[in-house]
């Protein structure tokens, strides 16, 4: 369950525990640490909620939003005045949590761009732009006209369209990564909306401001501060790639080259994370787009896996300050006083917002169950919804009732989330399943939203084995097999993988084949391997192809029918055996790895292992 797992239980629990004898120490010693309280109370619920949710199967960020309900300033806050020993365990500054909630968001989106690469993100260019723009516009306009019906002024309706269309980065990516669904097609149709979304937060922000100054001369002006804004934007995003290709890389490589310690490195990272996320801040646009990009940048690192380690514990918990500060937002006396209407409504957005995406998901393509899913997830309201009610009640272009009802609605649809995500599961699954006839419609259904997917053919220990490297590396794959035993367990945990035969090209076009970024060969038999082989090369011939090879004629025979890679079987056994054997050396991880790679380089002019 990602960072709530049991090895990253122990390490928050770790962490909880160091704060928490460091908060104390510095009480004793009559210090005050920023935060010092809620600090000590939030490592506290992290200690005790994370293993029992995870005990119980329970989505943990539930339990976060849930506790900053109980202990927030409408929960048992309002009892602190009453009861004074309340105040120990209570968060009465909503605010200074939310400043470090924000940091959480920052770290969600400086991983995602980790796991993607600039040429992954064009290939995705179409559904960003195009399926993401049309989401914010044709949800926003009918929310916006329901707004105006409910005798909302036009500017106010045109706010609360706009910010009601946007959805929860947070909180869909948090639920992707903990299911790893994230390569999967309603993981991939959910970021492109999502990255949209964060893209158009910059111009929504000009928006409430242009409603504000109605006369011409100062929407005139409102319009040249905005296209100002844009190209500032833009040039900030210009210098933050450029500085990453030409600066980043270089001083890593300076840093890891160095005597200094792995804390060096980690500091070189966050300064780079915060630098970027500051930059695009101060540019106008969200500072998690900047963490993003600097995310992005590091991608086509060799530092990329490393990074990935070291960021995770810092993002696991500041995610869990973001849900707790989301939770805490929720009055509940409020609630209970606007119960039906907030009901209603909560089930309205979804509704709209869900039958909406659905369906431009299936004008752009995707599977009606990856459509569904998509919609149901996307349902709820999102983060910057509060930044753009904040503005518009500030300006006055909303009126504060309406505003705190609106930024109360989006609160409770973020807590729903994971139910209505689940739902939506349950009805893609069922409609698959229904909708299925034998596994060639099965496969139809999954592949027909995946892009820039691997397909591995042969899905035996060794296929299994890769399949399991690109699930960690969020990579979309399809997996073939022609024997049929042992597909039906694999079906059930979730694999996308299926009957069918290599060689046979009617089956390279239901998988998609011909667009795959790479075609791995991962079967046993030589036979059929050479046999697949030579129809891939004739139907996909610009896809790479990669295949084992059980000894070295096998590997030159495999060479001369046009694959790209090929791996020997019993050299890479003998290679990671021989990596072992040297750690009890005392050679370090590190060192053992590099000796490795030495010895792989060397194969492969000997040609043990075949690069084409």
């Amino acid at each position: 369950m990602g960072w709530w797992a049991c090895g990253q239980e122990r390490g928050i629990f770790s962490w909880g525990i160091f704060a928490a004898f460091g908060i104390c120490y510095a009480s004793r010693m009559e210090m005050h640490l920023p935060f010092q309280a809620e600090l000590l109370v939030f490592l506290a619920i992290t200690a005790i909620l994370v293993p029992v949710f995870s005990r119980l199967r329970l989505n943990p960020v539930l339990g976060f939003l849930l506790a900053g309900v109980v202990i927030g300033p409408y929960g048992l806050g309002r009892l602190a005045g009453d009861y004074p020993f309340l105040s120990a365990i209570v968060f009465e500054d909503v605010k200074g949590v939310s400043i470090l909630a924000e940091l959480g968001v920052i770290f969600l989106l400086f991983t995602i761009g980790l796991e993607l690469s600039p040429q992954r993100l064009w290939a995705m260019r179409r559904m960003v732009f195009g399926l993401g723009t049309a989401q914010i516009v044709a949800t926003a306009a009918v929310i916006g006209a329901v707004a105006y019906m409910w005798g909302n002024s036009g500017p106010a309706s045109a706010v609360i369209g706009t910010a009601l269309a946007l959805s929860s980065t947070a909180m869909i990516m948090k639920i992707l990564f903990d299911r790893q669904q994230f390569a999967s097609p309603v993981g991939q149709t959910s970021f492109s909306i999502l990255l949209m979304q964060d893209l158009a937060v910059v111009p929504l922000i000009f928006m409430v401001a242009m409603l504000q100054d109605k006369g011409a001369g100062a929407e005139q002006n409102v319009l040249l501060s905005l296209l100002l804004a844009l190209a500032k934007a833009g040039g900030v995003v210009a210098v933050l790639v450029a500085l990453g290709h030409f600066v980043v890389r270089p001083a890593l490589r300076y840093v890891t080259a160095g005597a200094q310690g792995p804390e060096f490195f980690m500091a070189q990272i966050l300064l780079i994370v915060i630098c970027a996320a500051w930059a695009t801040g101060e540019a106008g646009l969200s500072m998690a787009l900047g963490a993003f990009l600097a995310g992005l940048v590091l991608a086509e690192t060799e530092f990329r896996n490393q990074i990935e380690v070291d960021i995770e514990p810092f993002k696991g918990m500041f995610l869990g300050l973001f849900f707790l500060s989301v939770g805490m937002g929720v009055d509940l006396l409020a609630v209970m006083d606007n119960l039906f209407w907030l009901a209603a409504s909560v089930f309205g957005i979804f509704a709209v917002k869900a039958v909406i995406t659905t369906g431009l998901c299936r004008i752009w393509g995707v599977s009606l169950p990856t459509s569904i899913q998509t919609g149901l997830a996307l349902g709820q309201g999102g983060e910057f919804a509060f930044v753009l009610f904040g503005l518009a009640m500030a300006s006055g272009v909303v009126d504060k009732n309406v505003g705190h009802f609106m930024m109360m609605l989006a609160s409770l649809t973020m807590i729903l989330t994971p139910f209505y995500y689940r739902l939506g599961e349950i009805l893609a699954a069922r409609l698959v399943k229904r909708k299925a006839n034998g596994m060639t419609e099965v496969m139809e259904q999954y592949v027909k939203g995946v892009e820039g997917h691997v397909v591995i053919a042969g899905f035996g220990r060794t296929g299994q084995a890769v399949a399991e490297v690109m699930e960690h590396n969020q990579i979309p794959y399809v997996g073939l097999d022609h024997q049929s035993g042992h597909l039906e367990a694999l079906r059930k945990k979730g694999k996308p993988v299926f009957y069918g035969d290599a060689s046979q090209t009617h089956v390279l076009d239901k998988v998609k084949a011909t667009s795959a970024r790479a075609i791995i060969l991962a079967m046993d038999d030589k036979k059929a391997s050479r046999t697949a082989i030579e129809n891939i090369r004739r139907h996909c011939k610009n896809v790479p192809i990669y295949a084992r090879a059980r000894d070295e004629a096998h590997a030159d025979d495999l060479q001369k029918l046009g694959v790209n890679d090929v791996v020997l079987e019993t050299r890479e056994i003998s290679l990671q055996l021989a990596g072992r054997v040297l750690q009890c050396f005392e050679y370090s991880a590190a060192a053992a790895g590099r000796v490795l790679e030495s010895e792989r380089g060397e194969g492969e002019q000997k040609g043990d292992s075949v690069a084409a």
